[in-house]
């Protein structure tokens, strides 16, 4: 239930995952983010929150459900109650390229938050989640008349727009094994649960999921983590991936190891 700024916690059908802080995962230059932008609600009155929550509609979807398509009328944001929004942006020639995985206390659905235009991304649930949808043209009149939410959705605007700009910045200047590196450390910052020979990845990724997030293809991906499991970096865990040798991990994400660089396919 949205109305305290709360952590998020794993769905009931995806109790292999870790408890995660409120926040985001996403690629960037500087490293995968890990927290997000001022909680939307901070500053708002108790009878401003019960406003503002009253005037949207709860959605429910379970994981893989789509909450809005690329391409399709815009309508106000979906802020997250619970779950994982997977935002993403599919080109003509079908390949797509995630841009975040949005947790609990963030919104989805912009850059335009009113009711015009159309969706320039698409998103979906990436595990059961609950949304709250606030229509454009309501939104519209509650900004007008509670300062601290039109503050809240400024800030949360500006804070995805710093995360975009840092992602193409890192597809520019990094190589596909160093962001599988850099991704790979941060989920293990993101999910990880210490094991004796090294920190399990509490969420699972497929190949193709880790392929859209660093911008190459699925068997770049797969061909990247066989070498990173014949150096000892890392192993599977069933569907998961235990992480055994960050520093070796980190050296290849700064670019020092060009053995493993050497073995990577574009």
């Amino acid at each position: 239930m949205i109305g305290k700024h709360h952590s998020s916690q794993a769905s009931p059908s995806d109790k292999s995952e870790a408890p995660i802080q409120f926040g985001a995962l996403l690629m960037a230059e500087g490293g995968t983010q890990r927290s997000g932008p001022p909680y939307l609600f901070q500053g708002l009155t108790e009878a401003e929150i019960a406003q503002v929550v009253g005037s949207g509609k709860r959605k429910v979807l379970y994981r893989g459900a789509r909450l809005f398509s690329q391409g399709s009328p815009q309508d106000g944001i979906y802020l997250i109650e619970t779950g994982r929004i997977k935002v993403f942006y599919t080109a003509p020639s079908g390949r797509e390229i995630t841009l975040a995985y949005w947790h609990s206390g963030n919104f989805v659905g912009g850059p335009e938050v009113f009711k015009q235009g159309l969706h320039v991304w698409s998103g979906e649930a990436a595990v059961n989640s609950s949304v709250l949808h606030l229509p454009g043209d309501i939104l519209r009149r509650m900004v007008m008349t509670i300062p601290a939410l039109a503050i809240g959705i400024i800030e949360g605007l500006s804070f995805k727009g710093q995360c975009y700009s840092a992602l193409a910045q890192m597809l520019g200047t990094r190589s596909p094994t160093e962001r599988l590196a850099q991704l790979l450390l941060h989920l293990m910052n993101l999910y990880g649960v210490e094991e004796k020979d090294g920190s399990l990845i509490a969420a699972s990724f497929t190949h193709a999921d880790l392929a859209h997030m660093t911008g190459v293809t699925r068997q770049s991906v797969t061909v990247s983590l066989k070498r990173f499991t014949e150096l000892g970096i890392l192993r599977a865990h069933g569907a998961n991936l235990v992480i055994q040798n960050a520093d070796l991990l980190s050296g290849i994400r700064d670019g020092k190891l060009a053995k493993v660089a050497a073995s990577e396919e574009h």
